[in-house]
């Protein structure tokens, strides 16, 4: 088995997961008090497709990633 990093202790493998989930506790996880796991998941859930669907982000020129997706995946396949 091989770690999937690309030298050792680099801090950049990770950061777009680390990302995600540092937006997903300050945005979703800390503003609520989940009454079940159950519930918890249907949230987190919702909150995800919220993020991908609706939110705007500065880094995609204030795009949703699947706007950004979409675009560049009609961009491969037209000539």
């Amino acid at each position: 088995m091989q770690i999937s990093m690309d030298g050792r202790g680099r801090a950049l493998d990770n950061i777009f997961t680390e990302r995600l989930w540092r937006t997903m506790k300050y945005e979703e996880v800390y503003l609520k008090e989940y009454e079940s796991p159950r519930q918890a998941r249907q949230e987190l859930a919702a909150y995800l497709q919220f993020y991908n669907e609706r939110r705007l982000h500065q880094s995609l020129d204030y795009q949703t990633p699947v706007e950004m997706y979409f675009e560049s995946a009609s961009k491969e396949i037209t000539p």
